[in-house]
This record gives structure tokens, C-alpha cells and sequence, in this order.
């Protein structure tokens, strides 16, 4: 046995139930429960996209620290290589002279990596080492 209710509804909507029930094989009663049934289910689904919508924010940070530490990597890479080719003569014994540079390059390269994240001037983006802006 179904419970009984009382509702009230003002004349339109009242209106437009009656014309809704007049078709063939439909009643108030199956309407309003349908109704019922379909708004309860959006406002689950209401909660569980609230939900939802807190990891999917987390991921996107995730995902845009990831994609910033890859340029990072990228344009570090970059330098490194463009070092290597141009800037570093081959020694054919290391020495402490030899070290002492090395380690002055190696500063220097790490320094202007820093200045070109730093700066947004990537020079992986432009390998031709021309400024974008």
C-alpha cells in the first residue's frame, strides 16, 4: 500500500499537471513521483559533482606543477647541450685547473637557467636563442 500525501500547488503548475494526466495511461500520481524520482537523483549527482570537483582542482595543480617542473627540465637540458657543443673545449687531462673551470661553468649554466625560468625566455621554445618578446 502506497502512502497518501497532500500537496498544494499553485494554479499553474496545477494546470499544467491536469493536462499532463489527460493523456492515456498517465495519472498525477505517477507524474509527481516521477518528478520526485528525477529530482532526487539530479541533486545526488549534484553532490557527488561537488565532490568531484575538489580532486579534479587538486589534479589540475598537480598536473600544472608537473608541466612546470618539465620545463624546468627541458629548458635546463637545453642550456646543457648548447653548452657542451659551443662553450666546452676538450680537455685531454683533467687537472685542477681543468675542475676549477668546470665548476665555474657549471655555476654559470646553473645561474642562467635561473634566469630564464625566471624571466618566461625559453630557449627550448626558441632554439635559435632569440627572444619572444
Amino acid at each position: 500500500m502506497k502512502p497518501r500525501h497532500h500537496v498544494y500547488l499553485d494554479d499553474e503548475i496545477s494546470g499544467q499537471l491536469d493536462a499532463l494526466a489527460a493523456h492515456p495511461g498517465t495519472s498525477k500520481s505517477a507524474i509527481v513521483a516521477d518528478a520526485l524520482r528525477s529530482h532526487f537523483r539530479r541533486r545526488g549527482m549534484r553532490e557527488v559533482d561537488d565532490l568531484l570537483k575538489i580532486r579534479l582542482d587538486r589534479i589540475s595543480t598537480d598536473q600544472r606543477r608537473a608541466a612546470r617542473d618539465m620545463e624546468v627540465l627541458l629548458e635546463s637540458l637545453s642550456l646543457f647541450i648548447r653548452y657542451q657543443f659551443s662553450l666546452t673545449a676538450q680537455i685531454p687531462e683533467p687537472d685542477a685547473a681543468a675542475r676549477a673551470i668546470g665548476r665555474d661553468r657549471f655555476e654559470k649554466f646553473i645561474d642562467q637557467v635561473g634566469r630564464h625560468i625566471a624571466n618566461g625566455d625559453r630557449r627550448a621554445a626558441n632554439p635559435a636563442g632569440e627572444s619572444a618578446r
